[in-house]
């Protein structure tokens, strides 16, 4: 399992929301308090940030625990962004891909973090590999159930699938070929976040009057206005909105909103 975050607001350094507040991401790396699978994620860390003016976002990723990395406590302290995703990784499984598999994946515009596991991967995903054209397959950047996860995601997006249909589909998709798989991922291009709460916690805190969303696997702090996101849920928001839909009972169209 993972913890990840994902921003939209006014500029800020990345460390006033990876680092300073006293719960952060840095902090959830070595004591997450809502993590329902894991307790320690030191397996690799990742930001993806945006400068004004650039579409295509930077990023900083590494293999080892974000806590031990001076150059991240460097950037944190002095790059700043009005948009970002981050995650702190605890591997489901050993492996040597480094940090090639460390989130945010990125192509494009997109930032992309999966918090959870593919239940029986790799086994389970062969139908849903068998439709990947080869191509796509040889180009995955790790050999990890979250990379094969973006794939699916990036199909959908490069097909003009808005980020929330992005996401949703594949999540009905995999759930289906692997059961009992845990799916929260989260996706943002700068100007929009999706995500999914599918067997891990989620959670957001939207300031509308200050044109500010942020939606992480758990609260960094114990602002009051934090919201928890149902189980089985599709997040979408804006800097002035967030929207929730179910999954599973209820089709795209029919959302409720906060």
């Amino acid at each position: 399992m993972c913890r990840h975050l994902a921003y939209l607001g006014p500029e800020v350094t990345l460390g006033r929301l990876l680092s300073e507040p006293g719960h952060s991401l840095v902090r959830q790396s070595w004591e997450p308090r809502r993590q329902r699978n894991g307790t320690v994620n030191a397996d690799g860390f990742g930001v993806g940030w945006y400068a004004e003016g650039d579409p295509v976002p930077g990023r900083y990723r590494r293999s080892g625990p974000v806590w031990g990395d001076e150059t991240f406590t460097d950037l944190a302290r002095v790059v700043r962004s009005a948009a970002l995703l981050a995650a702190v990784r605890d591997a489901t499984r050993a492996g040597a891909d480094g940090e090639a598999a460390a989130a945010p994946f990125a192509d494009g515009p997109w930032l992309f973090s999966h918090n959870g596991a593919v239940r029986d991967w790799p086994d389970a995903m062969a139908p849903l590999a068998a439709a990947l054209p080869p191509r796509e397959l040889l180009r995955l950047s790790a050999r990890t159930d979250s990379a094969f996860v973006w794939a699916l995601v990036l199909r959908r997006l490069r097909a003009g699938d808005d980020l929330g249909t992005a996401l949703a589909e594949p999540v009905r998709e995999v759930a289906s070929a692997a059961p009992g798989s845990r799916l929260n991922l989260l996706l943002t291009d700068g100007a929009t976040i999706a995500a999914t709460a599918w067997g891990d916690s989620l959670w957001y805190l939207a300031e509308p009057g200050a044109r500010r969303t942020v939606v992480a696997s758990e609260p960094y702090d114990d602002d009051n206005r934090w919201c928890e996101v149902p189980d089985r849920t599709l997040l979408t928001a804006t800097r002035t909105r967030v929207e929730l839909t179910p999954l599973k009972e209820t089709p795209l169209g029919e959302k409720e909103r906060s």
